[in-house]
C-alpha cells in the first residue's frame, strides 16, 4: 500500500512529529498518554505483560514493573521521534558507553562481532548510538507488516550508517559481514518455534529459543558480545553497555544457555525496561499446557 492510502503510515507520522515538535519534557508527557491509549485500547497486552512477570517469571511488584515497561516505551518513542537531530556530534548528550573494551577486545580478534541483544532498553538506539559513535554495524530485522511504515522505519534505522539485513535472507549477508570482521546485531529474546530452537531454562520457565545465533558464532568463531541501551534514571540518559564476552563452547544449546543467561541477569536488574508485551513462552514443551 503506497503511503496516500495508508492511514496507519500518517497516524504513525503524526505521533512522531508531535514528539519532535515539542520540548522534551512535554514530548514525554505526550508520549505517555500515546502509550496509555494504547494500553486501553489492546487490553490484551497488559494481560500478557501481567501473565509472564507475575506468574511465569514470578517476579515481586509485577504490576509495578508492568506500568514501568509502559512507561519506558514512552521514552523509546520520544527518542525514536527525534533521532534525525543526532549525529556524530552530539549523540553523547543522549548516551555514553559503559564496556567499549570489550567491543575493541572483539574486533581484534578478526572475526568479525555478534552483538546478542534484546528488546531491553532502547534497542533502535542502541544499533544507531554505536554506529554513529564507533563503527557502523549490520542489524538484523523483521520487516513490519505494513510495508509503508517499514520503509520510513527502515530509512531511520540506516540514516546513521548502519545496514539492515532483512530476517528472511540473512544467514549469507550475516556470514559476509562476519567475515570481513563487522558487527552484526541481532536480538534473540523472542518466542519461535520448535523447529527453530530449543528449550532452555529463562527467568524460571522452560522457554524455545532460537538457536542461529549460537550456530553463526560456531561456524565463523565471532566474538559475543552481549549489549544494551539501558536508562540511567540518575543521570537522565542511556548508558550503552557492553557486556564482557561470552566465551562459545561450540554445543549449541550450551552456548544459547550462555548468551540468554546474560539476558536473564540484564533482565532481572532492570526489570521495567524489558519488553514483557511479547508472549515469549508461547511455544511449550510437548505435553506442557498452553500459557496464555
Amino acid at each position: 500500500m503506497v503511503p496516500e492510502r495508508n492511514p496507519v503510515y500518517w497516524l504513525v507520522r503524526f505521533i512522531l512529529w508531535t514528539l519532535a515538535t515539542l520540548p522534551n519534557a512535554t514530548a514525554l508527557t505526550l508520549a505517555r498518554f500515546y502509550i496509555r491509549l494504547l494500553d486501553l485500547a489492546v487490553p490484551k497486552l497488559r494481560k500478557v505483560a501481567l501473565r509472564n512477570t507475575r506468574d511465569i517469571a514470578k517476579l515481586p511488584n509485577p504490576e509495578a514493573i508492568v506500568d514501568g515497561a509502559f512507561q519506558h516505551l514512552a521514552r523509546s518513542l520520544v527518542v525514536f521521534a527525534n533521532i534525525p537531530r543526532y549525529n556524530a556530534q552530539n549523540i553523547s548528550s543522549l548516551i555514553r558507553y559503559d564496556g567499549l573494551e570489550h567491543y575493541h577486545e572483539a574486533k581484534r580478534r578478526g572475526k568479525g562481532v555478534l552483538f546478542a541483544t534484546a528488546h531491553m532498553g532502547n534497542w533502535e538506539l542502541s544499533a544507531y548510538a554505536h554506529g554513529l559513535m564507533t563503527d557502523p554495524m549490520n542489524v538484523v530485522v523483521r520487516p513490519l507488516d505494513n510495508p509503508a511504515i517499514d520503509a520510513f522505519v527502515e530509512a531511520r534505522r540506516q540514516s546513521g550508517g548502519n545496514r539492515i539485513i532483512a530476517k528472511k535472507d540473512a544467514a549469507r549477508q550475516i556470514l559476509k559481514a562476519l567475515k570481513r570482521n563487522e558487527a552484526v546485531g541481532i536480538l534473540i529474546d523472542q518466542n519461535v518455534s520448535l523447529d527453530e530452537g530449543a528449550f532452555i531454562d529463562f527467568l524460571g520457565t522452560p522457554a524455545c529459543a532460537g538457536t542461529a545465533f549460537a550456530r553463526f558464532a560456531a561456524r565463523t568463531g565471532a566474538a559475543v558480545i552481549p549489549g544494551f541501551a539501558l536508562w540511567n534514571e540518575a543521570e537522565q540518559s542511556y548508558v550503552l553497555k557492553f557486556y564482557p564476552l561470552v566465551e562459545m563452547t561450540g554445543d549449541t544449546l550450551e552456548d544459547t544457555r550462555r548468551v540468554h543467561a546474560v539476558i536473564e541477569q540484564v533482565i532481572r536488574e532492570f526489570p521495567d525496561q524489558w519488553l514483557w508485551l511479547h508472549r515469549r513462552w508461547k511455544t511449550r514443551p510437548p505435553g506442557e499446557p498452553w500459557l496464555y
